[in-house]
């Protein structure tokens, strides 16, 4: 375990710190990212329902 802390040059509190503000960051990112899709979807389904109103199938994929 010596080996490991020399390695990465913290100490273990630093690295838990570390990898805790790593997935932090991480699930902020995915929370946006999440979001954005949801955005996307919302405004191709949108555009399908106009195109429908309009008289144009769609095949679904």
């Amino acid at each position: 375990m010596a080996a490991k802390k020399e390695e990465s040059g913290m100490s273990k509190e630093e690295e838990i710190g570390f990898h805790k503000g790593a997935l932090n960051t991480l699930v902020n990112e995915r929370n946006e990212l999440i979001k954005m899709a949801q955005v996307v979807e919302q405004i191709m389904q949108a555009h399908v329902k106009r195109l429908e109103e309009l008289g144009v199938k769609l095949d679904k994929k």
